[in-house]
């Protein structure tokens, strides 16, 4: 079969493109904006990348279109697609269909935390020997691919809220039918298709009931919302994991940066971690991807060492380089309270060096400044923030620098942005750079700059 992926190099629509030649179809696609990671990895298919949506990008004989949901009536592409009679699906049924079926299916979901803890829990099965599938929004350094068909019976996907396409409204994850479902947390995002927090809710209770009374449902126990959503109506078994110790799974730090822990299931210590990755927040995705194990069958305890060895993801914190004395970081930065729990993490390694920020505030729901008023709070540990305020942001970004506690100032591209950091940084810096997007190459021209600086 030829498929035709529109969204292409989305981290979502990548990943079914590489499941879909790995399957042995034909893939081509199209996508406005094509960019790394996932344009490494379509390039490395083999896969024909054609940049816009023009409709005569699609092959005639292109068998089923699978549209992204980042594609709306009026398109051009999706109209050509209708107009025409095509057959066409949804990324997520089109997993549905091709890929889960015959499958235990564990999905993790969640406002925060869902790459990094569908990337774990691929890497602890993988420890255990489960050969396991996956589907993750990024790129997993464990595994160099966002997605795999697998040998074992397990398939891990990333379960995004967002929804399913222009015909289909409901989140995705509704579509995936999981055995177990891991419920990291959640907070209102998304304001260009969620009116409220409860509109989230009520999508989440949809996934709640898609999971079968034999299944397991493992829930942050410090999450109220999340409490809310379970007493919508559940009939699976729940595990809450935090760092309460009268949870099923809780944590108890080692270390004030969280890169050691112990973990303790009913109050009986399993036993020590110590892994390369900091904060609290990471902390829990990493009990929630061994709770979903034990869910499994997996001998926890047994698994624990190959933590020290989890080497992250591509864009989560990803440590670029470093030159002149200054480190720099890619960050996959998408809303307030991600910005504030990786910073504070970084905050409690690094100790008094200073923390410099780059921040694009790029997702629909930045854009949109439903976060405007948390964003300056969210940058308390920065002593340094350069804004990439695009003419195009139809919120006032002046207001924002304005609270932000250390020196902050305001930029309408990239250049100007990288000129910026330049004349703030020293040596003894960390520079994150944060976008959900390819922030115009932003974070290696810079590191590149300062090579080139120290080597001129």
């Amino acid at each position: 079969m030829k498929l035709h992926i529109l969204g292409i190099a989305g981290t979502f629509m990548g990943g079914v493109a590489a499941l879909a030649r790995e399957l042995g179809h034909q893939v081509e696609g199209s996508d406005q904006a094509v960019y790394p990671p996932m344009s490494t990895q379509l390039e490395r298919l083999g896969i024909v990348l054609r940049q816009g949506y023009e409709p005569a990008h699609i092959s005639a004989d292109a068998d089923t279109v699978v549209i992204g949901n980042a594609l709306s009536r009026g398109n051009a592409a999706v109209e050509a697609v209708l107009d025409a009679g095509r057959a066409y699906t949804s990324g997520a049924e089109w997993l549905r269909d091709q890929v889960l079926p015959g499958r235990d299916v564990l999905a993790v979901a969640g406002t925060h935390g869902k790459t990094t803890t569908t990337s774990l829990l691929a890497f602890l099965l993988q420890a255990a020997g489960r050969e396991p599938g996956f589907l993750i929004g990024g790129v997993a350094e464990d595994f160099g691919v966002s997605a795999r068909m697998g040998g074992g019976r397990e398939f891990v996907v990333e379960a995004d809220e967002y929804d399913t396409a222009f015909f289909d409204k409901r989140s995705k994850f509704v579509h995936y039918r999981p055995l177990v479902a891991i419920l990291n947390n959640l907070e209102y995002d998304h304001a260009d298709i969620f009116p409220d927090v409860a509109a989230i809710q009520r999508q989440f209770h949809h996934l709640v009931r898609t999971v079968p009374g034999r299944g397991r449902l493992l829930v942050n126990g410090h999450d109220a919302r999340l409490r809310e959503v379970l007493e919508m109506g559940c009939w699976t078994p729940v595990e809450r994991f935090g760092f309460d110790h009268s949870f099923e799974w809780s944590a108890r730090r080692l270390r004030e940066d969280g890169s050691a822990f112990e973990v303790l299931h009913r109050g009986r210590v399993l036993g020590t971690v110590e892994w390369p990755l900091l904060g609290d927040h990471n902390l829990l995705n990493g009990l929630a991807a061994l709770a979903a194990c034990a869910a499994v069958g997996v001998d926890v305890a047994a698994v624990l060492p190959a933590l020290a060895g989890f080497r992250g993801v591509k864009r989560r914190m990803e440590l670029l380089g470093q030159a002149r004395g200054i480190t720099v970081y890619d960050d996959f930065a998408h809303h307030p309270t991600a910005i504030a729990t990786t910073l504070a993490g970084l905050r409690a390694k690094v100790g008094d060096a200073r923390i410099v920020v780059a921040m694009e505030p790029r997702s629909n729901s930045m854009r949109l400044g439903a976060h405007a008023d948390a964003l300056a709070p969210s940058l308390e540990q920065a002593d340094a923030v350069v804004f990439l305020a695009r003419p195009e942001l139809p919120w006032d970004a002046a207001r924002v620098v304005s609270a932000v506690r250390g020196q902050a100032r305001a930029v309408a591209d990239a250049d100007t942005l990288l000129a910026a950091l330049g004349a703030t940084v020293r040596e003894g810096d960390h520079v994150v750079f944060m976008s959900n997007g390819g922030f115009d190459g932003a974070p290696r021209r810079f590191l590149r700059a300062l090579d080139q600086a120290g080597t001129g």
